[in-house]
């Protein structure tokens, strides 16, 4: 049997221990170096194989897959440059705790160092992102078919046990790398042999204990929760039977009914925070991305933090505590050991401020014809029907979500939040919309175009998604930063781009959309969702405008808090 041969049946049973372990899909760019493991991954039944141009793409394409599903997924691509292109993705992956496992052709041992063509130095090549590294033997050289089963059960075990993340397999092969025309045997496909979900971090008893007398003692206490991965609904009965607060962002899936509806509008108010402190602050998952949320945690009496991946979210190193548990067992056990509180003066002067504060941002917002970016976040959230998952990129609209989105009940929320990047936020919505949820995207337009290339390839590859985008023509957040002051600010920070989105969304052969009044919105993402397919809905922003509109409702608030 020939290199090429032993190569694809050694990569054929490390497939298949993959998909015993729970992996039904990959995802594949072209290149000669990994045809053993791309052959292997498409050639099985349990595996679902996406393809792709671009590495980077592909990877971040993974990433969302992962993210929609829970379960772990397959990036692989050939050797060199190819490589170093799923490094964002395995930043991403690492950070937000998405498990992924990375398959990297390389060259054999002795064409490393020595000039060969398309070689680089694979070794560690991602660093400490990846939770585990393993430079794997030639497949003539280990031909053990049990061998590469174990290495596979490792690499799967690796990637969700504990705290979910990337796993790093770099396989290297020799030529030739197609099999001969003699039949390879595919593996026998096998019965899941491991559970591949990780279990919960159960919390400790004396964990339960000490919050729940922490709980019961206070009456003036916050729950802020921060992006979450984890099903943490019962963080709103927690805030109930305490009495506390709970201001949540909406990737924490507790932006719900319980929840104050304009929360960073007052942590933003100082007059009100001032008047206002409480005594302990609880936060669950990642630190707050709003500026007020983190001062606000930064300046509590008592800070403490239910971190359940291990992502240290204290950028003030300012937690007297850190619990790392599962936040919804946690809240469960608290509950039960917490009499329920009815509220409290200083719980009703924060409902009563609540809905003084968003009755002035709704009112003003409403009597805006033209579409504003923060209308815009808030419409969108409330007109999706349930079941659906918004994605929402960095920069502007992540925060505008935060700020202006009404809590529901019945709507996904995810994002990038691990490493707050824009790059692959189009691959990363194709990756969700491929497992079938309903998936509308709300992002800039430089967000969009940062990875148009996903758009050019994917958009008539099958899903459906539609892509929300404020074109304020380049980077507005940098005139809400200290950058503003700069005479450089447009030439390096703004960018303005000057390109016309129906043009992008036609050479992609996507459907397009423009939205020039705020009431057309929603029947325009209606529209769209219920055609099928990838579409852009383009929602035109002026800038300066943008800036002054915000500010405005700022100043409406304010004045609403003082009155």
């Amino acid at each position: 049997m020939n290199e090429g041969n032993v190569a694809l049946a050694c990569m054929q049973a490390l497939v298949d221990e993959l998909a015993s372990h729970g992996l039904e899909r990959a995802c594949v760019s072209p290149g000669s170096r990994s045809t053993p493991i791309a052959l292997a991954l498409w050639r099985h039944p349990c595996v679902n194989v996406h393809v792709h141009l671009d590495e980077r793409s592909s990877a971040f394409f993974a990433l969302g897959l992962s993210k929609a599903t829970g379960r772990p997924v397959a990036v692989a691509c050939t050797s060199g440059t190819a490589a170093a292109n799923l490094f964002p993705a395995v930043v991403e992956a690492s950070m937000s705790r998405v498990p992924l496992i990375l398959l990297t052709a390389d060259r054999p041992p002795e064409l490393r160092g020595v000039g060969a063509n398309q070689a680089i130095d694979q070794l560690h090549l991602f660093g400490r992102y990846v939770k585990r590294f393993v430079d794997a033997e030639v497949p003539g050289d280990r031909p053990d078919l049990a061998r590469w089963r174990s290495l596979a059960g490792e690499a799967i075990r690796g990637a969700v046990e504990g705290a979910p993340g990337p796993v790093h397999l770099n396989l290297p092969f020799r030529e030739p790398l197609v099999p001969s025309e003699e039949v390879v045997p595919a593996a026998d496909p096998r019965p899941a042999s491991v559970a591949w979900r990780p279990a919960p971090r159960e919390p400790r008893p004396e964990e339960i204990a000490s919050l729940a007398e922490k709980m019961g003692e206070k009456e003036r206490g916050v729950i802020l929760a921060g992006s979450l991965r984890l099903d943490a609904r019962p963080i709103v009965d927690l805030a109930r039977s305490a009495g506390w607060l709970l201001i949540a962002e909406p990737t924490s899936g507790v932006r719900a009914p319980g929840a104050l509806a304009a929360g960073l509008f007052l942590l933003a108010d100082r007059g009100f925070t001032s008047s206002h402190e409480p005594d302990v602050v609880l936060q669950f998952g990642a630190a707050p991305t709003s500026r007020a949320g983190l001062a606000f945690a930064a300046g509590a009496k008592e800070l403490v933090i239910v971190d359940p991946d291990g992502l240290v979210a204290d950028p003030a190193r300012h937690a007297s505590r850190t619990i790392r548990a599962d936040p919804a067992m946690l809240g469960t056990a608290v509950v039960e050991r917490l009499p329920v509180r009815g509220e409290t003066p200083w719980l009703r002067e924060w409902r009563d401020a609540d809905a003084c504060a968003r009755r002035a941002v709704d009112e003003l917002m409403d009597s805006w014809d033209e579409p504003f970016e923060g209308r815009v976040a808030r419409d969108l959230a409330a007109c999706l029907p349930d079941g659906s998952t918004l994605v929402v990129g960095s920069s502007m609209p992540v925060r505008d979500l935060d700020f202006y989105m009404l809590p529901r009940g019945g709507l996904r929320v995810l994002g990038n939040r691990g490493a707050s990047g824009i790059d692959g936020f189009v691959s990363t919505v194709l990756g969700l919309a491929a497992t079938g949820s309903p998936t509308v995207a709300l992002c800039g337009d430089l967000t969009l175009l940062h990875d148009v290339g996903a758009l050019l390839w994917g958009a008539k590859r099958g899903q459906d998604a539609v892509f929300v985008v404020p074109n304020n023509v380049g980077g507005v957040i940098f005139s809400f930063l200290p950058q503003r002051s700069l005479p450089e600010l447009d030439d390096l920070f703004v960018t303005p781009h000057g390109l016309d989105l129906a043009n992008v969304a036609d050479a992609a052969g996507a459907p397009y959309l423009l939205v020039d009044r705020a009431a057309d919105l929603g029947p325009a993402v209606e529209k769209a969702s219920d055609a099928g397919g990838v579409w852009i809905v383009e929602v035109p922003s002026d800038g300066e405008r943008n800036v002054a509109r915000h500010a405005d409702v700022n100043a409406a608030v304010a004045d609403a808090l003082s009155g």
